[in-house]
């Protein structure tokens, strides 16, 4: 069997029992997918590659009780949609407590851009900033299944296994989050 013919539950068997070099098999494969939806999720890139990294340790540890029957990929992205909740309510107190600057703050402007010169790729900077603050306002509870279905692509189906809730559940709050993402949107004039 090749590399490329490995699937994750061979890869799961074999750091199981203690194969170091297949977990990595399975960072390596599964990160980028990973950190797009992280990255969606809480909008800070250097936050983002910390909150991967939170999750393939916490999975690394969780192994043992990880569940055949689920695949693998929805797996991470429950560790990891956990991980996201858990440094909103951590940010969520520090604000409160220390009133945190925010990124419209004079000090946040000072920054330089990490994109490069171009018009096209400022006007695409651009967008892709106002829909990711537009992603931002949305409830939790509409913002979770849009990531996981819309941008993520997982079935109605796997995003209802992760967060809990019925299939109906998930298709209801996808159609309201794609409304209220609309309405953002049209205020933004994007």
């Amino acid at each position: 069997m090749t590399l490329e013919e490995e699937t994750d539950a061979d890869l799961v068997l074999r750091a199981r029992d203690g194969d170091d070099r297949a977990f990595t098999r399975l960072m390596r494969r599964h990160n980028p997918p990973l950190y797009g939806f992280v990255r969606r999720y809480i909008a800070d890139a250097d936050a983002a590659i910390d909150v991967v990294q939170e999750t393939f340790v916490a999975a690394w540890k969780a192994l043992a009780r990880y569940d055949d029957q689920r695949a693998f990929p929805v797996w991470l992205r429950a560790i990891a949609l956990n991980k996201c909740r858990d440094r909103a309510r951590r940010l969520a107190v520090r604000r409160l407590i220390l009133g945190e600057k925010d990124e419209q703050s004079p000090e946040a402007q000072a920054q330089p851009d990490p994109a490069p010169d171009g018009e096209d790729s400022v006007v695409s900077a651009q967008r892709r900033a106002v829909v990711q603050r537009a992603i931002d306002r949305l409830p939790i509870k509409l913002k979770e299944p849009l990531l996981l279905t819309y941008f993520d692509e997982l079935t109605h189906q796997e995003a209802a296994s992760l967060l809990g809730v019925t299939v109906k559940t998930i298709e209801t709050r996808v159609y309201r989050a794609r409304q209220r993402l609309a309405e953002l949107l049209d205020r933004s004039a994007i």
